[in-house]
């Protein structure tokens, strides 16, 4: 059984910053990727970043140079370092986590419950 759980999603004026944390807890052999998505009402989730065990990071076209990812995903921990939000930034952020687990050790994707981020004019 693997969990995850997000923190440090609330409301703040455009221009502000917020940091979103996840941790990853449970049978967790490895973690070979975690990251960010997020999902705005009537919008598709899209990916935000992610970050793998090389440290190789992705982001979306729309946060580049505005939001940075770091992590230690041997101790199955993420963060997402939000700066200059805009209104747009608006959604559910859910944390995702590349996880292998007995019996197979493959990997497989898991995800947190999600944490509101809103954005204010």
């Amino acid at each position: 059984q693997v969990q995850l759980v997000e923190s440090g999603g609330g409301l703040v004026q455009a221009g502000g910053s917020l940091t979103l944390s996840c941790a990853a807890s449970g049978s967790i052999f490895a973690v070979n990727a975690m990251g960010w998505h997020r999902q705005a009402p009537g919008n598709q989730r899209e990916l935000v970043a992610a970050i793998t065990r090389s440290g190789s990071t992705n982001y979306a076209d729309s946060v580049k140079g505005r939001f940075t990812i770091s992590g230690d995903l041997a101790k199955n921990t993420v963060s997402l370092q939000m700066n200059s939000l805009k209104p747009e930034d608006t959604a559910v952020y859910y944390c995702y986590a590349g996880v292998a687990t007995p019996p197979t050790w493959k990997y497989d994707n898991y995800w947190g419950q999600g944490t509101q981020v809103t954005v204010s004019s």
